[in-house]
C-alpha cells in the first residue's frame, strides 16, 4: 500500500483536526502518501483531493471543526453517486480510506467496499458517543464539558430568580451527553431516548422546588421520545402547574477547542487506524475499550446498540433528591 485517503463526514466533532493530524503524520511515518478529501463523500464525487504533508497539519491540534470540511451528500446515497466517487478515488491511486465520523460515515464506507472494493478503516468521531465498539467517541468529552459549562451558568440565573429550567442537549438517538452533563450539573431529572419520561417522578423531584429549593434543572436529550424540552415542559405545566424556562444548547456543543481527553483519544485512534491499514485489517473501526485499542467490524458499529451505563442512571436518580 502506497497511498491512502482521509476524510471527515457527517456532523463535526471537536478533535477531528487532531485526528486528521495523527493520520497524516502516522501515514508519513510509515512511508505512505496521504491524500485529504474535502467535504466528505461529496468531495469524492466532486474531486476535492488535497495532498497532505506533515506541515499541512501543523497548528490544528487545538482547533475545533475540521480543516477538511464536512458535508452530507444526497448524491452519494445513490449507486450512481458512489460509482462516481469510487472512479475518482481509483484515478487518484487511493488504495484505502480512513473515514472519520459516525454511523452514517461508516455505512457509506461499507457501501464503497461492497460495491467497488475500496477498503477503509473507520475512526469514531461524534459528540453523541453512540457507536458500538468504543468506550468514548472523539468529541464527546468536549461536548459534555461545553454543556456542563452552560448548565452551571443557567443554574446561577435559575437560583437568582427561583426558577425551573429545562435544558435541551444534543442526543438524537442516545442520552450519553444528557446523563453525564445532568449528573455533573446536579440536574433534578434527566430525560433520555432510552427511557420513557416519568412524569410522576418529575412531580416528586420538583416538590422540593416548591418547598426549600431555590432552583431546579431538568436535562432533556433532543431525541427524547416525548419530543424534546418544550413538549415535556409544557406537559409538566399542564399536569402540575410548574412554570418554566427552556434553553436549547444546540450546536454550541459541536464547537470549541477539544479537551485534552479528546485530543489524546483522537491521536491514539488516528495512529491506530493507519497501523490497521498497513497490517491489512480493513473494514473495521478502531476504538478504545478499557484503555486498549479494539477493532470492530464496521457493520457492528451501527448494527448493534451501545448501551448506557445502568449505574450512571442509578446515580442520577439517587442524587436528584
Amino acid at each position: 500500500m502506497k497511498r491512502i485517503g482521509v476524510f471527515t463526514s457527517g456532523g463535526d466533532a471537536p478533535g477531528m483536526n487532531a485526528c486528521i493530524r495523527a493520520v497524516v503524520r502516522a501515514g508519513i511515518y510509515y512511508g505512505l502518501e496521504v491524500i485529504g478529501i474535502g467535504h466528505g463523500y461529496q468531495g469524492m464525487i466532486n474531486g476535492e483531493f488535497i495532498p497532505l504533508q506533515a506541515r499541512s497539519v501543523s497548528n490544528i491540534l487545538q482547533r475545533g471543526g475540521t480543516i477538511l470540511k464536512t458535508a452530507r451528500s444526497e448524491e452519494f446515497m445513490t449507486k450512481e453517486g458512489r460509482a462516481k466517487a469510487a472512479k475518482n478515488l481509483k484515478e487518484q491511486g487511493i488504495e484505502a480510506l480512513v473515514a472519520i465520523g459516525g454511523d452514517g460515515t461508516f455505512r457509506g464506507a461499507v457501501a464503497l467496499y461492497e460495491e467497488h472494493g475500496i477498503p477503509s478503516v473507520g475512526i469514531p468521531a461524534t459528540i453523541d458517543n453512540d457507536l458500538y465498539g468504543t468506550d468514548y467517541t472523539i468529541g464527546y468529552d468536549t461536548a459534555v464539558n461545553t454543556a456542563l459549562e452552560s448548565i452551571d451558568k443557567i443554574r446561577d440565573t435559575a437560583d437568582a430568580h427561583d426558577r425551573l429550567f429545562y435544558v435541551e442537549v444534543m442526543g438524537r438517538t442516545s442520552g450519553f451527553i444528557a446523563v453525564e452533563a445532568g449528573i455533573g450539573g446536579g440536574a433534578e431529572y434527566i430525560a433520555i431516548p432510552e427511557e420513557q419520561t416519568d412524569y410522576e417522578e418529575i412531580k416528586n423531584v420538583l416538590k422540593g422546588f416548591r418547598k426549600d429549593k431555590t432552583s431546579s434543572i431538568i436535562i432533556v436529550a433532543e431525541g427524547d421520545e416525548e419530543g424534546g424540552a418544550f413538549k415535556i415542559a409544557k406537559k409538566v405545566k399542564e399536569l402540575y402547574g410548574f412554570d418554566y424556562r427552556v434553553v436549547v444548547l444546540g450546536h454550541i456543543q459541536r464547537g470549541g477547542s477539544p479537551s485534552a481527553r479528546d485530543r489524546i483519544l483522537a491521536s491514539k485512534l488516528g495512529v491506530a487506524a493507519v497501523e490497521a491499514l498497513i497490517s491489512g485489517k480493513f473494514n473495521v473501526m478502531v476504538g478504545e475499550v478499557k484503555g486498549e485499542i479494539k477493532l470492530t467490524p464496521l457493520k457492528e458499529t451501527f448494527g448493534r446498540r451501545k448501551e448506557l451505563d445502568p449505574y450512571l442512571l442509578k446515580i442520577a436518580k439517587i442524587l436528584s433528591i
